[in-house]
């Protein structure tokens, strides 16, 4: 299970940083490595399901923490954009060349989480694990049609919250 699911995140970090520049810091291996030291530190896995979603809010903590360190850097806001394609862009203006700032997306799923924290896992997994819907459906232990409804409402608050930006 080890090897899968390394497999399994590196392949979901190669994924994340095809759409990333050339020359961002945090490389797909050490993504990787500090999402599996985070998951190592007492996490108390239910089943492969439970794990992967430990693994998308690993992932999420590890780039919203690097986009932090970043801008902090650079004494500027945020700056660390996601390239989002067609299955991910909020539900307004939808477009394979739309990106979102890693920043105001985490702050966008706390406060959802706030409302519906079961929305903003939802959010995490697409965004982080790169699930689809019915993939995310099956961690979340609900069915399809719930998961696909509960996608278009979370994209349409993403698009709302986001446009206030």
């Amino acid at each position: 299970m080890a090897g899968a699911l390394y497999s399994d995140l590196r392949r979901l970090a190669d994924a994340y940083f095809s759409t990333e520049r050339a020359d961002h810091t945090l490389q797909p291996t050490a993504l990787v490595h500090e999402a599996i030291l985070k998951l190592a530190q007492g996490a108390i896995v239910k089943d492969s399901n439970h794990l992967l979603a430990l693994a998308a809010t690993a992932m999420r903590q590890i780039l919203v923490d690097h986009a932090r360190s970043r801008g902090a850097a650079k004494r500027s806001p945020g700056g660390h954009l996601i390239e989002l394609n067609e299955r991910l862009a909020p539900a307004r203006g939808d477009s394979a060349e739309a990106t979102i700032d890693v920043l105001s997306l985490n702050e966008a799923i706390a406060k959802l989480e706030r409302m519906d924290p079961r929305m903003a896992e939802l959010v995490t997994l697409r965004f982080f694990a790169g699930l689809t819907v019915q993939q995310a459906a099956t961690v979340l232990g609900v069915s399809d049609f719930t998961a696909e409804r509960d996608w278009r409402i979370a994209r349409a608050w993403l698009a709302d919250h986001l446009a206030e930006r």
